[in-house]
């Protein structure tokens, strides 16, 4: 025990800060949790007590409620007759004073939780069936955090997650930790999570995580339709909420707030956090420009579900700030904001090894976002829209880039977006599972024409090489019908109904 100890000194006002916020070690409880839960949770869960890997990393978007969800996890393992309270330790270090004189914040926190905590060392406690969990928030801003985590879960038998606002860094330190971390990305609220949040729950999803196998089915999308369709009332309620609103968990929990003051809270919370210190601390030297990554983003924001290249973005951004800038150099902020997560930069689909070819498909997290960076709102919801049909151009591109947001937040599916090539028409989006490929068209406006509309769905399913089995019409309306068998029309918010 004499070992133990040795080395296990703290700073005094890291020692308190400590106590004070793992309150369960003098049999006090933590402060209290929201009682709704993210879908995530269960996995979270399953991942940090038995999971393959020994740590499990949350990234997302700021405020999407990766926090809470690490709370909740915390308040779930010191439930009756789970874990001893002496072996939760969770450290949010955004908040922990600072330690000038320890270079290994995360390894000297642990040493100190084994001595002066749990009075016995992980491995010992391991042995015994009593393994600690260890809870980092927030560990990106800590200099080489993830070596530490490493050599923490390689010598010893623990169980670990970490958390982090900047999603840059958090997926950078999955190369250090290969094979020893299994991260899961969190976005905003999705349209049955604002149902359970706003309304009430509905059934179990048809899309089970890791079983995208099922969306090459027509069958499973013939289900989603009529299941969606027997939830009417409840699938339409909280698309409106969606609609209105967006999908970060604040704007709904709170559906009383002035959307003003939602607006400067996304703005300051969301963007600006992330545009000035997230992505500028990705920085080499610092030779990035916060002023011309705001730029880049107000023009994703205002081009969202459309692909505009070098033509749009580089005259735009040297006639409104004044600066010379490049494609190149857009490219690399596009980047900066896709792996932040604020966007998904959709690519064209490389097939035939014919390359990739024109600019990616911007897909923004939430069209609050642009509704709060452009103060230019837009609805979503046909009634909305019906009230101000001026807007249905820029809505049918917001439905756009909500599709594509939402596919790419599917575990295992690969998509692309499909340029005009020669006689081949456009496509919005292209799901690829396995050998399979399924195209997927936007069409959000009052009336569809069944022919024009569809025409690149079937030229695409038409050429043999594509291997697409049918197509998919997404639309504003549930009762669009199709005379072609081989096009399954479904609306957006039965789409969104997925999972």
């Amino acid at each position: 025990m004499d070992d133990l100890f040795e080395g296990a000194v703290l700073p005094r006002d890291v020692e308190t800060f400590l106590r004070d916020t793992n309150p369960w070690w003098r049999g006090k409880p933590g402060p209290r949790t929201p009682s709704f839960r993210r879908t995530m949770f269960d996995e979270l869960r399953w991942r940090l007590r038995s999971g393959p890997t020994p740590c499990v990393g949350l990234r997302g978007p700021r405020q999407v409620g990766k926090t809470t969800l690490q709370e909740q996890l915390a308040e779930h393992l010191l439930g009756p007759g789970r874990v001893e309270p002496t072996r939760v330790l969770r450290v949010q270090f955004d908040a922990l004073p600072l330690l000038e004189d320890t270079g290994d914040i995360v390894l000297a926190l642990a040493r100190w939780f084994q001595a002066r905590v749990m009075g016995s060392t992980f491995n010992e406690a391991a042995r015994a069936g009593k393994p600690a969990y260890l809870l980092f928030d927030e560990v990106q801003n800590l200099k080489a955090w993830a070596p530490q985590i490493k050599s923490l879960v390689d010598h010893h038998d623990v169980r670990a997650m970490v958390t982090g606002s900047s999603s840059l860094q958090i997926e950078a330190g999955q190369d250090s930790l290969a094979g020893r971390i299994r991260t899961v990305t969190l976005g905003p609220l999705s349209l049955r999570e604002i149902a359970a949040l706003r309304l009430h729950p509905a059934s179990d999803p048809l899309l089970r995580r890791n079983h995208v196998e099922a969306l090459t089915e027509r069958s499973f999308w013939q289900a989603l339709v009529e299941q969606a369709r027997e939830e009417t009332g409840l699938r339409r309620q909280a698309f409106e909420a969606f609609s209105a609103r967006g999908g970060y968990p604040l704007a709904q929990a709170h559906p009383e707030l002035p959307w003003p003051d939602l607006a400067d809270h996304l703005n300051d919370t969301v963007v600006r956090r992330a545009i000035v210190h997230d992505l500028r601390s990705e920085a080499d030297s610092g030779r990035h420009d916060p002023l011309l990554l705001e730029g880049v983003f107000r023009l994703a924001c205002r081009y969202a579900g459309q692909t505009p290249g070098e033509a749009v973005f580089v005259p735009d951004l040297r006639s409104t700030l004044g600066v010379e800038t490049t494609w190149r150099r857009v490219t690399e902020y596009l980047a900066f904001l896709d792996t932040a997560l604020l966007l998904r930069a959709v690519p064209p689909l490389e097939i035939r090894l014919k390359g990739r070819r024109g600019a990616p498909k911007l897909c923004l997290c939430d069209h609050a976002l642009r509704a709060s960076w452009l103060q230019e709102i837009v609805p979503l919801a046909p009634e909305a829209l019906a009230e101000d049909p001026h807007l249905a151009s820029i809505a049918g591109h917001l439905a756009e880039s909500t599709a594509g947001y939402f596919l790419c937040s599917i575990p295992g599916l690969d998509v692309a977006h499909f340029p005009e090539r020669g006689v081949e028409p456009e496509v919005d989006f292209v799901l690829t599972i396995g050998t399979k490929r399924i195209p997927l068209e936007v069409k959000y406006r009052t009336r569809i024409d069944e022919f024009e509309d569809t025409r690149g769905l079937r030229a695409f399913v038409e050429k043999t090489a594509n291997n697409a089995p049918f197509g998919l019409l997404v639309t504003m309306h549930d009762d669009v019908a199709v005379t072609d068998p081989r096009i399954i029309p479904i609306p957006l918010s039965a789409l969104l109904w997925m999972r």
